[in-house]
């Protein structure tokens, strides 16, 4: 007696069917996961109130790029990681050179671009000398002899007199600053990550009978 077996369609085209339907599976649960995790984080920065345009430094690209494969990956990162890793870790900042840091006050306004100013800079545009004074019970400064202008900003006094003049605070200065942990990063992280075998079920699944 002779058995013949005949698989319908060929086993070999089968295998090749179920290897595409996976590489499309986990090519399209990595860019949702990455995807998803790039809104997350822009949501968290907008959300602490560091604003839209830092928000949109949060980038996410798919690898390799333009075809599927079982090896896909999805990256996510931040044009500006220095200033986004602060606000998630909340580091503790001291001077590079052992000295002072510079806190701008109100009056002191902002720099080129709307950047923070820094004394010298502040000098250079006020046409005023800064002053050391040291202060016991709370944060030294460096005070402008000016007076305050209408939009609450210290510059030179117009009085021949003296009349109007003042003592104005522009700088705080400290030894160091903790910056406040703003941001949880790692809890969108493990949340996208974990996401991800679902999403490939959810896509092999939905592409075989969707």
């Amino acid at each position: 007696m002779k058995l013949k077996l005949d698989i319908t369609p060929d086993l070999t085209t089968m295998i090749a069917a179920e290897i595409k339907a996976g590489e499309k599976a986990v090519t399209a649960a990595t860019r949702e996961a990455g995807t998803s995790l790039k809104t997350a984080w822009r949501a968290q920065i907008t959300g602490a109130g560091l604003g839209p345009r830092l928000a949109r430094t949060i980038r996410s690209a798919q690898y390799p790029k333009g075809q599927p494969s079982l090896n896909a990956a999805a990256l996510v990162w931040s044009n500006a990681p220095d200033i986004v890793s602060a606000h998630d870790t909340g580091p503790l900042i001291r001077s590079k050179d052992g000295f002072w840091l510079t806190i701008p006050l109100p009056a002191a306004g902002r720099g080129r671009r709307g950047g923070k100013i820094t004394p010298g800079e502040w000098e250079r545009r006020r046409g005023l000398r800064l002053r050391f004074v040291y202060r016991r019970s709370g944060p030294s400064l460096l005070v402008a002899d000016g007076r305050l202008n209408n939009r609450g900003l210290g510059v030179a006094s117009r009085s021949k007199t003296g009349r109007g003049r003042a003592t104005v605070p522009i700088f705080l200065l400290v030894p160091q600053v903790k910056l406040p942990k703003r941001l949880d990063l790692d809890r969108d992280t493990e949340r996208a990550h974990d996401s991800v075998p679902r999403l490939i079920v959810a896509n092999w699944v939905e592409g075989r009978f969707g």
